[in-house]
């Protein structure tokens, strides 16, 4: 039983006593829904929801067209970012079409409720969406507002104060423009973003690593107005000189480098003292190094910006701020080339989406790698330096096309393409050595020999589709606790080894070496590198893509770009999931693409941390 009034008062009656099998208490007001005509507005535990008091006769019409509305009757409000009470007064839009009453003679006032609606074609695809509520009595509205500003308070997941970098270079040169067509939806969900435009690369690293904890801490996270490379700045701005991580992989097994695809055991009960040379025998770095007191290793963070701002207060700055942290996250709103970041996370590269995922709090953990190098040329000294990635870390073909875009940096976007374009035709290949360790229960599916052929025409026909879980919205692999886990927040640690685990070894001339931590995806490669790889599950995937004919790799990469393509299933193809890889060249130049950037390594290693960090997204819709 349900108290109304009429069209021009309020009913805001509760059920006194409501008993079990009532339901939750409701309220009810007789509005007009903008472009609906006259409803009954309730509101619920969970939302609102709303009824046309008297629905038009299927042969009403309004200037010859029929008015039967087809718009939504309810709305959750875990999926309202805003309500605002519109000033002044004005006509209702509506009831004169309906002609229900004659409301639309007086004066009236309006309050806005803002929401979104799903793409039909595209389900993770967001559009604004607004419904516009009307009353002749200013109380009424503003008790509408008050009421419904209560529900979403209650959610004290979504942010209030975030920290936006724009990059006015990223992408197309778009990001100031990026940012002002979004600003108002922070404005209306009254959330308060202290914006800072960068004047120079490493401007946003610079200002996250000097940043003093009791500031950081003010901000419930920070948005990356660019692409994934200003991302990565981003990030490591934060991360190098607070995220404590003693224990990182070696690729000191290369300095006696072993047959191809060899075998080394390994143990990790070296003894504390141990020499210089015992710990280079070791795939992990053991507590004897030097460190700073922290736990941290004492590796050069200067050589990232010619400075050390992280480090200047060690205890301040690694100990107190907690990494990872279930309350500050990152977030990016696309303005990049290729926003693969972005893509995997909310399923679509758009503005709109990303900044809705943002003020509605949504949350989810990302695997991020660290990677160290130990020597900068075959002939530098062994000096570690440390940088992080999100999403990519790739070397040879993708080292080359980084390297030959920045020489047309001009051309924007299509740099990539015409860059690609000459690595492609050019069809180098480098000897290098490659230590991945192995995973008894993710070992790699290897296909029979005299298969190969029938693999390769039904990769081309499209067949033989992976039955591996695809990263999605509440994504069971991501929300599976690791062993020993007591918390929702997978442990950040690096992944948990077994005495005696085995690292494998591989050598040759290759096109390219890939490491995934995500799949990737972009316009480009819409299934991205790896189409079942996930964003926190711990693992990257480690592709290595061995020389071949010219033909056999442009095939390879054309199933990169379709969707539904098999560009794992070739016999020239290594795929490897695994927590940690190591890398040495054997040449002379040695250039890696670290999420979109250049990084210069002869020797590195990498190892992942299970949702390192917190980020504003859901994960894609199915």
């Amino acid at each position: 039983m349900e108290k109304t009034g009429d069209a021009g008062g309020i009913a805001d009656e509760f059920f006194p006593n409501a008993q079990a099998d009532v339901g939750p208490l409701v309220s009810s007001t007789n509005l007009f829904l903008d472009k609906v005509g006259e409803v009954v507005l309730t509101c619920h535990s969970d939302g609102l929801s709303w009824k046309l008091l008297e629905p038009p006769d299927d042969d009403r019409t309004c200037l010859g067209l029929k008015q039967i509305s087809r718009t939504a009757t309810e709305v959750k409000f875990s999926d309202v970012y805003a309500v605002e009470l519109m000033h002044g007064s004005g006509r209702v839009n509506g009831a004169k079409c309906f002609s229900l009453h004659d409301c639309h003679d007086s004066k009236m006032y309006h309050f806005s409720v803002h929401s979104f609606e799903r793409s039909k074609s595209q389900p993770s695809l967001l559009t604004l969406v607004m419904y516009a509520f009307s009353h002749n009595n200013m109380e009424t509205c503003q008790m509408w507002v008050n009421r419904i500003n209560d529900s979403l308070n209650k959610d004290i997941g979504r942010p209030k104060n975030l920290l936006v970098f724009v990059n006015p270079f990223s992408g197309k040169a778009n990001g100031f423009k990026t940012w002002e067509t979004v600003a108002p939806i922070f404005s209306r969900a009254k959330v308060k973003t202290k914006v800072i435009a960068t004047e120079r690369a490493g401007h946003a690293f610079d200002v996250m690593a000097s940043m003093a904890v009791k500031d950081l801490k003010s901000y419930d996270g920070v948005l990356a107005v660019g692409g994934d490379g200003f991302f990565n700045e981003i990030l490591n701005g934060f991360l190098l000189s607070r995220h404590n991580a003693p224990n990182l992989p070696t690729p000191s097994d290369f300095f006696q480098p072993v047959g191809t695809n060899s075998v080394v055991n390994v143990t990790n009960d070296a003894p504390a003292e141990a020499s210089h040379q015992d710990e280079d025998q070791s795939p992990f770095l053991s507590g004897s190094r030097s460190h700073n007191g922290s736990g941290l290793m004492n590796l050069n963070l200067s050589k990232f910006t010619g400075s050390d701002p992280g480090l200047s207060n060690p205890a301040d700055q690694d100990h107190a701020f907690p990494i990872p942290s279930e309350r500050f996250r990152f977030g990016i709103i696309p303005a990049g080339s290729t926003d693969s970041i972005v893509m995997c996370t909310t399923g679509a590269r758009d503005t709109i989406t990303s900044s809705l995922h943002i003020v509605l709090g949504k949350r989810v953990c990302l695997d991020i790698a660290r990677v160290v190098r130990w020597k900068t040329t075959s002939t530098s000294t062994i000096e570690p330096f440390v940088r992080y990635a999100a999403s990519f870390a790739g070397y040879g073909f993708y080292g080359d096309v980084i390297t030959e875009s920045e020489k047309y940096r001009f051309m924007g976007p299509k740099r990539y393409d015409y860059a690609g374009t000459k690595v492609f035709l050019r069809h180098r290949s480098y000897e290098a050595e490659v230590a991945y360790l192995e995973v008894e229960s993710e070992k790699t599916k290897l296909l029979p020999e005299n298969g190969r052929p029938l693999e390769r025409i039904r990769a081309f026909l499209g067949q033989n589709k992976s039955d591996n879980l695809v990263c999605r919205k509440n994504c069971k692999v991501c929300n599976t606790k690791p062993n020993g886990a007591t918390t929702r927040t997978p442990n950040a640690m690096p992944y948990s080894h077994p005495k005696g685990a085995r690292w494998l070894k591989s050598r040759g001339n290759f096109l390219s070496v890939g490491a995934a931590i995500i799949s990737n995806r972009n316009e480009k490669a819409p299934d991205g590198l790896v189409a079942d790889a996930h964003l926190s599950d711990g693992f990257l995937h480690l592709i290595l893509i061995r020389n071949c004919p010219r033909a056999l790799y442009l095939w390879h990469l054309t199933q990169l770009a379709r969707r539904g393509g098999e560009p794992l299933n070739f016999e020239f193809v290594e795929h490897h999931k695994t927590p940690a890889f190591a890398f040495t060249s054997f040449g002379n130049e040695s250039v890696w693409n670290l999420d979109g950037e250049l990084f210069q390594a002869h020797q590195l290693s990498a190892q992942v941390f299970r949702g390192l960090i917190s980020y504003f997204a859901s994960g894609p819709e199915v």
